[in-house]
C-alpha cells in the first residue's frame, strides 16, 4: 500500500477571516466549499479549513509554502495583510521565513527544493 497526503486539514472557530487570509493574502484558489468547509487548491497537496475547534499540541503542524523569492514573497504577503512574518534566514542552500496565519497556526516561506 502506498500513501499520499492530498489533503491538510486545519481546524479553525474563525472560518470566514481564515478563509479571507488563504485566499486573499497567500492567493489560494478555492476549489469547494460546503456548510463549515473550504478547500484550497495548494500544489500537490491541498488544504482545507473546517469549521470548528481544535487543541493544537505543544508543537502544532506547520504548512511550508515553496516560493523561489523568499524575500520577494514576504514583502508581497505583507503588502496584502498578513501581519506576523518573520525575518528571512538562511539555512545555507535555501532561505526560509516563519509566519502565523490569523489563528496562530504556523507556516513557512521557504525556497527549499
Amino acid at each position: 500500500m502506498t500513501l499520499q497526503l492530498r489533503r491538510v486539514i486545519l481546524f479553525t472557530p474563525h472560518l470566514a477571516e481564515m478563509t479571507d487570509f488563504y485566499a486573499n493574502v497567500l492567493g489560494l484558489e478555492v476549489t469547494g466549499r460546503e456548510k463549515g468547509w473550504v478547500d484550497f487548491a495548494a500544489g500537490a497537496c491541498s488544504l482545507a479549513l473546517h469549521a470548528g475547534s481544535s487543541k493544537v499540541g505543544a508543537r502544532p503542524p506547520k504548512l511550508a509554502f515553496y516560493a523561489a523569492d523568499v524575500s520577494a514573497a514576504r514583502a508581497a504577503l505583507l503588502k496584502k495583510g498578513l501581519a506576523k512574518a518573520g525575518p528571512v534566514k538562511s539555512a545555507g542552500s535555501f532561505n526560509m521565513c516563519d509566519c502565523k496565519d490569523p489563528d496562530g497556526n504556523p507556516f513557512q516561506i521557504s525556497s527549499r527544493q
